[in-house]
């Protein structure tokens, strides 16, 4: 899995603007809690999509960036939390143990 860092509204900006070329996933992780911790293992550990780029956001270090992700795609914040922004729009998001590289790659194929 490679990750690209999400720190900084310009960077929220690129990655929209990038998302009608190509799908983009926002991972928001917390450092301190243990289900994030997981979460993220499991994504590390599966087989990630090609045609779409995965960003990590630290919850902790960037916790108005992710406010302006919830109100940006009109979500409902939680931790751990991924979302997949395709044209613009957030076309799925959950959270916790729910995140799972199959249900990814399913909504790519719709």
């Amino acid at each position: 899995m490679i990750w690209t860092d999400l720190a900084t509204e310009a960077d929220l900006a690129q990655l929209i603007e990038k998302s009608f070329i190509q799908p983009q996933a926002i991972y928001k992780h917390s450092v301190t809690c243990g289900t994030s911790g997981h979460v993220k293992m499991m994504l590390d550990c599966a087989d990630a999509p090609e045609n779409i780029t995965f960003h990590y956001l630290d919850l902790l270090a960037n916790r108005s960036l992710s406010n302006k992700i919830a109100t940006t795609f009109n979500v409902h914040h939680e931790s751990p939390q991924i979302l997949v922004i395709k044209d613009g729009k957030c076309v799925y998001h959950t959270s916790h143990l729910a995140i799972k590289m199959d249900k990814i790659v399913k909504v790519l194929a719709e």
